[in-house]
């Protein structure tokens, strides 16, 4: 593992429960880095150089900033050992797209974090969604009106183009603008507009607001946030000309459907959600995720979120900004 932040800790404690062995570890910082190697029974070394060539070692887990990514893709590369970088793939697509004829050129896999297509609820839309059960999609939307506190972007770092690639958009509502170019298909154009630095006091933003429309004819909005306290569960809808299913958190909280049939719709009240903590996650998703990523390995074949879909949720990200940026309309490419 190269990065022993706060994220890590959750992947070190589902390689655990489902377990894989983490081997090695680093972090630029070496007193916590020593600490979370001696917590999770691993090596510590001091480079990510040393993780990616160490012999012990099949995949590496990533769980850095998203401005370091392709540097140890490039070794990886060259020692064989897959990778799985955390959410988002990278900070612009010409490193993503770097990243991943890198991992081609070298014949290995690069899998990118997006835990939640492994929930219950996205698992079963996926399934409902392809078998035609909504009827032809209408609108899909995603709503992540989230809090983070002034404590949280005391680092320099946070919130800053450079580092982190944005604010809200990349950063927070990465895992529903994936779940939306899932699920609804690939988006034709977006038209944005933005407040940045709004509440808190950083370079990006932390309110933005988008307008879609997919390939498919049907129109949505996308809105993030992380300035509307105390922080509200993210939602994701979709509406069809047979009715509607709403993402509440990590759950199926809605599914209204007209004269439906087929496998029932597993709903729930009760749902997990970073609105104002980002730790309060569930570590499920996770685990069927990394198992995913380990029979990938396994069986040679791409993991269900690879780099070329990390690349998808990043491309739409970035369209976003750059018609934020401009004050007009962007098409994507077809």
């Amino acid at each position: 593992m190269i990065g022993t932040g706060a994220i890590s800790h959750k992947h070190a404690q589902v390689y655990k429960k489902i377990g894989f062995e983490l081997t090695v570890c680093t972090d630029i910082f070496e007193e916590p880095g020593r600490r979370f190697a001696e917590t999770y029974g691993a090596e510590f070394v001091p480079g990510y150089e040393d993780v990616c060539r160490h012999p012990r070692v099949d995949y590496v887990d990533v769980c850095t900033f998203p401005d370091f990514r392709l540097e140890p893709i490039e070794i990886c590369a060259q020692t064989g050992k897959h990778v799985q970088v955390q959410k988002p793939i990278a900070t612009n697509l010409e490193v993503a797209r770097r990243m991943i004829e890198t991992a081609r050129r070298g014949g290995i896999l690069l899998g990118v974090v997006s835990q939640h297509r492994f929930d219950d609820a996205c698992r079963f839309l996926s399934k409902a969604i392809a078998a035609g059960r909504l009827g032809k999609l209408l609108q899909c939307d995603c709503y992540v009106k989230w809090y983070r506190s002034a404590a949280y972007y005391s680092r320099p770092i946070k919130g800053s183009w450079k580092t982190e690639g944005g604010g809200a958009l990349i950063n927070q509502a990465i895992h529903q603008v994936d779940i939306l170019r899932w699920l609804a298909g690939p988006v034709a154009e977006v038209f944005g507009v933005w407040q940045l630095g709004a509440l808190h006091r950083i370079e990006s933003e932390d309110v933005v607001n988008a307008v879609v429309r997919y390939r498919s004819g049907a129109t949505g909005v996308i809105q993030a946030s992380t300035a509307f306290w105390p922080g509200y569960t993210e939602r994701t809808e979709f509406h069809g000309a047979k009715g509607t299913a709403v993402i509440s958190g990590d759950k199926l909280t809605a599914w209204d459907v007209e004269n439906d049939s087929g496998e029932p719709a597993p709903l729930e009240t009760e749902v997990a959600s970073g609105a104002s903590d980002p730790m309060a996650i569930s570590l499920e998703p996770f685990e069927r995720q990394f198992l995913d990523f380990g029979q990938a390995i396994e069986q040679g074949r791409q993991p269900l979120v690879s780099g070329e879909e990390g690349y998808a949720a990043l491309e739409l990200v970035d369209a976003v900004y750059r018609s934020c940026r401009s004050g007009e309309k962007v098409v994507l490419a077809g």
